[in-house]
């Protein structure tokens, strides 16, 4: 039995709390020894353990996120692992964690600003730009006391720690689960996340504390309604308090987030509950939530030195056969540039078009594409003269990296903001990137038509037997 001095260290800790975390920037670990191991050793054992008992995920597309109980490990730490399976050793550079609040009531939302949460495994860095451009974007706030005693962030850190070392992380409490609140966070979401290689968790149990009979039609109810997608019931009900989820603002959020990357997909990877241990009954869940799933999408990323790499590599090709009528090579040595990839780079000086030219197909490795495409864009674009020393400092630098093109049937599967286009008939072909049609403010017609014009096509040649492709891009300028 806890003594009456350790509970009275303990209340006087919870109360100190707030105002330790507020000043230094760093969460001591709150509830190592009652929801996880406290001996370091143990608890990367108990993960590793978990990790190797549960059949290794292998989801069917890119992971935009994933749905992970947060009880106690004892309980629910083998369908956790079944999560965090689907993406150890993946390279995302941040997790974003999104809980609710079990113990302080508030409207909105509360984003860890910086420092970093400590465990057992050592100090989760926390991703301050990251952070502050998803604050910034949902109108969020920080109030240190909501964490204070909060373990439904906390106890998916050790996971976060042995799965993705090298991840930092941004902890997100939600308050009430509003509407408005989980539509601002999905959405500031996508403006902080876009091109980042960002993994999203929803930190949520299922209901609790139903008889077994019910709690097991309720949970496979709550599965079912997840698996579909239907967020729209899942926010009703998270809105309205029902004894579903207790994280059900944060998965709804997560499955916003992951439309805006198109035709996501959710795979339940494990369902599970207390009812092995007696007492009353709490639901857990492991999904994978995958964005653009598809038997022919295709997703990639790319490290911010990679691009940094691409745009110093672009400029310096362009330098090198100006002056001296030579070629640079790559010698970065990184991976990321040696698969073949097509490419595009865009020319602009100040502000206006100076030349764009690509490649399709990836015909060549990402590195070498990017060199290539720079100095046509720069010597051999026919709509302009070539480009001259004198200009170099003027010009801006803009790369373009795709996807494989994927033919479509419907032409309504066509997304501005998303798709890039294609449009193709007897030996025509046009090409529009992805930015065009958000930066000419083209409805999805509009776009069609001037893919067709593009392509020295009629401007309903979309509508009359012309083939349409789409792809995606990853788009980084100077």
């Amino acid at each position: 039995m806890t003594s009456v001095r350790a509970r009275a260290r303990f209340a006087a800790f919870v109360l100190l709390l707030p105002a330790v975390l507020a000043a230094q920037g760093v969460r001591p670990a709150a509830v190592a020894g009652t929801f996880y191991p406290a001996d370091p050793a143990s608890l990367a054992a108990f993960i590793d353990g978990a990790l190797q008992a549960t059949a290794p995920a292998v989801p069917l597309g890119p992971v935009a996120g994933l749905i992970v109980p947060h009880a106690g490990y004892v309980y629910s730490g083998r369908t956790a692992a079944a999560a965090y399976s689907a993406v150890r050793g993946l390279p995302y550079e941040t997790v974003v964690i999104i809980a609710p609040s079990h113990h302080v009531a508030f409207e909105g939302l509360s984003v860890w600003p910086e420092g970093g949460f400590e465990t057992p495994l050592g100090l989760a860095r926390v991703d301050k730009a990251l952070a502050k451009a998803v604050a910034q974007a949902a109108r969020a706030g920080f109030r240190a006391d909501v964490f204070a005693e909060e373990h439904a962030v906390e106890v998916q850190v050790p996971f976060v720690q042995r799965v993705l070392p090298e991840a930092s992380i941004v902890p997100i409490v939600m308050g009430r689960p509003t509407r408005d609140t989980v539509r601002n966070l999905a959405a500031a979401l996508v403006k902080a996340c876009r091109d980042k290689k960002v993994l999203i968790v929803a930190s949520t149990d299922l209901s609790h504390y139903l008889p077994k009979a019910r709690a097991e039609a309720t949970d496979a109810e709550t599965a079912e309604l997840i698996r579909t997608m239907r967020t729209d019931v899942l926010l009703r009900k998270a809105e309205a308090g029902e004894n579903v989820m207790c994280g059900g603002g944060g998965v709804a959020a997560l499955l916003l987030y992951a439309e805006k990357a198109g035709r996501p997909k959710v795979e339940i990877l494990a369902r599970a509950d207390s009812s092995s241990f007696g007492g009353p009954v709490v639901g857990y869940l492991a999904a994978a939530v995958l964005a653009g799933a598809g038997p022919a999408a295709e997703s990639f990323m790319l490290s911010e030195e990679a691009k940094a790499d691409l745009l110093r590599l672009a400029r310096a090709a362009v330098t090198e056969y100006l002056s001296k009528r030579t070629f640079v090579d790559d010698r970065t040595g990184r991976a990321e540039l040696a698969a073949p990839r097509g490419a595009f780079v865009t020319l602009t000086k100040r502000g206006e078009l100076r030349g764009c030219i690509g490649f399709i197909e990836p015909v060549a490795p990402l590195g070498r594409a990017v060199i290539q495409a720079a100095i046509y864009a720069a010597s051999e674009d026919p709509r302009f003269p070539a480009v001259g020393a004198a200009e170099l400092k003027d010009l801006r630098f803009e790369i373009s990296v795709l996807t494989p093109l994927r033919e479509i049937r419907d032409p309504r599967d066509v997304k501005v903001g998303t798709h890039g286009l294609v449009v193709e008939r007897d030996g025509q072909r046009g090409l529009l990137l992805p930015q065009v049609p958000v930066e000419n403010n083209w409805d999805r017609v509009t776009f069609l038509e001037q893919g067709s014009l593009k392509a020295g096509l009629p401007r309903d040649a979309w509508r009359r037997g012309a083939k349409l492709f789409v792809f995606e891009a990853i788009v980084f300028h100077e």
